[in-house]
C-alpha cells in the first residue's frame, strides 16, 4: 500500500490507475485517510484499486458516492453511499455484511491529513463533490429539524417514529423475523436452537416470570404483532396489547381471529397511554422502553404501575447501554435510518426509575449474547429472502436492514449494547407482597 509521501516518486500502479497527471486517485485518497492501514480491498470507478485481491472490501461505483463520502465524512457518508448503491460490498452479501463490518472495526482507523494534503485531495476529487446533495430517501431529518413533527416523544412525534420503522411491510417482516413475527431478542435454550425455538422460549420465560395462569389479565404495551398476547391467550390469560403501528395491529388482529382467540386476546392501535383499564395481574413491556425517552421514564413506569393490581408483576425487556452515564441518544445511522428519537441508558437507571415510582425490583438479567444470536438468524433470513425483500421494499431499505442488523450483532457481541429484563412487583400499602421466596421460573 502506498503512503501519500511516496505517491509522486514511487506510485502503486494499482492505486493510481486512470488518474490524471498530478492528481490523486480515489484509492490513493483512501490510503491517505487511513494512514496506509487498509487490509481490505477497495476499487473505484476511476479505475484505481488497493488492498489484497481476495479480501473483503468495497467498490465505489459512482461519482455520487464520492459526494456522499466527501460531504459527510465518517459513518453517515458511508451509510449514504452504501444505502444508495453507490458503494458496493465486496465478498459479503448486502443482507449480512457482518464480516465486512467486523473487519472495518478491527483494522481500519480514519485519520485527518495535514491541511496541505487535504488541499490536494480536494483538487483531485473536484470541488463539485463538496456540495451536499439530497440523502437517500430512507434517511429522516436530523433530530434538531424534527420539531415539525412535534416535540421529541410527544404522541405525534412518537407515532411518526414508529411509523418510520415498523410500517415498512408486514410481508418484509415475515421474511426477516420468521414465523414467530417477533422483533425482540430471543432466548436460546441451547446453542443449536432455531430462531423459532428461541423466540418461543423467550415468551415462555416472560410468561413464567410474570406467574401468569389461566384467568389472569395481562397488558402488553408496545406489543408489536401480538406474539406475547397470543402466547398468553393460548394459555387462558385474557390479554390486551397496544401498538402505535397500524400495520402491526391489523396483522395481529387477523392472527388472533385465525387462531380462534378473540374471546381472550385483543391488539389495539394506539398510544399505550390511552389504556384505560386497570387492575391487571401483569404488565409486559418487550422492546418499548427504547422509544420512550429517558426523561419520560418516571411517567412511563408510574403509568405501568398504575395499571397493576396490588401484587401484580411488571416485566420490562429492553436494549440498554453497558453504563449509566448521561448521553442517551443513539448513533447517527440508527437515529436517521432505523430508530428515530431512540434513546438508550444502562439497566441501573431503569431499575432506579422503577424503584422511584414505588415498584419493588425482584430480579434482573442480561441477555446480551442472545441478541447477537437473534440478529445472526434475522440476517440469515434476509439473505435467504433477499430478492423478494428487495422487490417488496426496495434495494435501499433492504440494505438499511442488512447493515443495521449486522452492525447491531457486532455491537451486542462486543458489549456496546446489552439487553436487560427487569422484573418488579407492585407492593400493597404496607409493602407487603406474596411471591415465592426464591425465583420460581426456569432460566
Amino acid at each position: 500500500m502506498t503512503a501519500y509521501k511516496d505517491h509522486v516518486t514511487a506510485p502503486n500502479q494499482d492505486s493510481t490507475a486512470s488518474s490524471p497527471a498530478g492528481r490523486l486517485s480515489l484509492a490513493q485518497i483512501l490510503e491517505i485517510v487511513v494512514a496506509g492501514q487498509f487490509p481490505l480491498r477497495f476499487t473505484a470507478y476511476d479505475g484505481s484499486a488497493t488492498g489484497p485481491d481476495d479480501a473483503l472490501g468495497f467498490d465505489l461505483v459512482t461519482p455520487r458516492g464520492t459526494t456522499y463520502l466527501a460531504t459527510a465524512p465518517g459513518e453517515l457518508g458511508l451509510v449514504r453511499a452504501y444505502v444508495s448503491g453507490d458503494l458496493e460490498p465486496l465478498g459479503v452479501h448486502p443482507g449480512d455484511p457482518y464480516e465486512l463490518l467486523k473487519a472495518l472495526n478491527d483494522h481500519v482507523t480514519v485519520t485527518t491529513p495535514p491541511v496541505r494534503v487535504l488541499a490536494d485531495i480536494v483538487r483531485s476529487i473536484g470541488v463539485e463533490h463538496l456540495v451536499p446533495i439530497a440523502p437517500p430517501p430512507q434517511e429522516v431529518l436530523p433530530r434538531w429539524r424534527r420539531t415539525v413533527q412535534g416535540l421529541r416523544h410527544s404522541r405525534t412525534r412518537d407515532a411518526e417514529a414508529i411509523h418510520h420503522h415498523y410500517d415498512v411491510s408486514n410481508t418484509f417482516y415475515e421474511w426477516v423475523l420468521g414465523s414467530s413475527m417477533t422483533y425482540t431478542c430471543a432466548c436460546y435454550p441451547h446453542a443449536d436452537a432455531t430462531l423459532e425455538e428461541a423466540q418461543a422460549n423467550k415468551y415462555r420465560l416472560v410468561f413464567d416470570k410474570l406467574r401468569l395462569q389461566a384467568g389472569d389479565r395481562l397488558l402488553d404495551v408496545g406489543c408489536g404483532w401480538g406474539s406475547m398476547v397470543r402466547y398468553a391467550a393460548r394459555r387462558g390469560v385474557k390479554s390486551i396489547g397496544i401498538t402505535l403501528s397500524a400495520e402491526q395491529a391489523a396483522w395481529a388482529q387477523r392472527a388472533i381471529a385465525e387462531e380462534g382467540l378473540t374471546d381472550l386476546a385483543e391488539v389495539r392501535h394506539g398510544d399505550y397511554r390511552e389504556i384505560a383499564e386497570t387492575d391487571f395481574d401483569a404488565v409486559s413491556s418487550i422492546g418499548l422502553t427504547e422509544h420512550i425517552g429517558v426523561a419520560h421514564y418516571p411517567a412511563y413506569f408510574g403509568f405501568l404501575r398504575s395499571k397493576l393490581r396490588s401484587g401484580g408483576l411488571l416485566l420490562n425487556h429492553c436494549i440498554t447501554r453497558p453504563d449509566n452515564r448521561p448521553g442517551s441518544a443513539i448513533g447517527g445511522f440508527i437515529d436517521r435510518y432505523v430508530f428515530p428519537d431512540g434513546e438508550l441508558i444502562g439497566s441501573g437507571r431503569i431499575i432506579s426509575e422503577a424503584q422511584n415510582v414505588g415498584l419493588e425490583v425482584l430480579h434482573e438479567e442480561n441477555l446480551r449474547p442472545h441478541y447477537a444470536l437473534t440478529l445472526r438468524d434475522w440476517c440469515a433470513n434476509l439473505v435467504q429472502h433477499w430478492d423478494e425483500a428487495v422487490a417488496e421494499v426496495g434495494l435501499g431499505t433492504a440494505r438499511v436492514w442488512g447493515l443495521y442488523m449486522a452492525g447491531s450483532r457486532l455491537g451486542f457481541e462486543r458489549n456496546v449494547v446489552q439487553l436487560h429484563q427487569v422484573l418488579a412487583v407492585k407492593t400493597d400499602d404496607r409493602g407487603g407482597v406474596t411471591v415465592p421466596l426464591r425465583p420460581w421460573w426456569q432460566p
